[in-house]
């Protein structure tokens, strides 16, 4: 099944590699022209540290479909960054967006814990009119080797959903060397996701750094909700993309990586 309502667990060993909320709004040219000063003295003593840069915008073409299509270079869109001392948690703040990101996901609660100050303050502060988009992404990897599933294949592991031709009994694992799902499902009448899963190699951190040679699964789900959320219903609007993360999650793993992942 691709939903599950195994109840909601909390994994010991749980493969979040990165975890992204963004809402965008609409375009607020003060941001982009204005130092964030009163934005960034409401957040500093979970941010203190400050990176401002400024980041080429796509060029916007007009007259197509007419004699003389032109292309227009576009102003730079600032992107303000804020940092916790560890640097553990990152917040950009541009002019059509807000998003809190980290590389060591602690669990739903203290991720809502730590947006929940930068919204109300970006919220007080710009007053947007509403959201255009509500943006919640797991981008999940699994290594065997940390979980202590060495030999264990990865259709032992995924549901069926993900791993269709890895079951495929004339066919051997580490034969195929590309075998990626990909899908946009709808969830309800305002919330889709978009669903990347398969094995593949981790890309090197650095330029010198070097390859890892374990073929991990990546697990990529980003939720949205469409539609113009009220500013007030932020929160709830990201419960429920939570809420569709889970089953989602739940469904697309089997019993014996569920045990490995160390449940609470």
């Amino acid at each position: 099944m691709l939903f599950s309502d195994h109840p909601r667990t909390h994994y010991r060993s749980a493969p979040a590699h990165e975890v992204i909320c963004q809402l965008r709004f609409p375009t607020i040219l003060t941001i982009n022209n204005v130092e964030p000063a009163d934005f960034q003295e409401s957040i500093r003593e979970a941010f203190p540290q400050y990176i401002r840069r400024e980041e080429a915008a796509p060029p916007k073409v007009t007259g197509l479909g007419g004699p003389n299509p032109r292309v227009e270079q576009q102003p730079p869109v600032t992107n303000y960054t804020f940092l916790s001392a560890d640097g553990r948690w990152k917040l950009n703040l541009t002019r059509d967006f807000i998003a809190l990101s980290t590389l060591s996901y602690p669990g739903w609660e203290e991720f809502a814990h730590h947006l929940d100050k930068p919204l109300a303050s970006f919220i007080q502060i710009y007053q947007p009119a509403f959201f255009q988009r509500v943006g919640l992404r797991y981008v999940n990897i699994f290594s065997r080797t940390k979980l202590g599933l060495e030999g264990a294949l990865w259709s032992e592991l995924f549901a069926p959903a993900y791993t269709a031709l890895l079951r495929e009994p004339d066919v051997e694992e580490d034969r195929i060397l590309g075998c990626n799902s990909d899908a946009v499902v709808k969830l309800d009448s305002s919330c889709q996701a978009k669903i990347h899963a398969g094995p593949g190699r981790m890309k090197p951190a650095g330029p010198n750094a070097p390859q890892d040679p374990e073929v991990k699964f990546i697990f990529d789900m980003d939720l949205s909700m469409g539609g113009n959320t009220p500013c007030t219903l932020s929160a709830a609007a990201l419960e429920t993309l939570h809420g569709h993360g889970t089953r989602i999650f739940e469904g697309a793993i089997t019993d014996r990586l569920r045990q490995a992942m160390n449940p609470d």
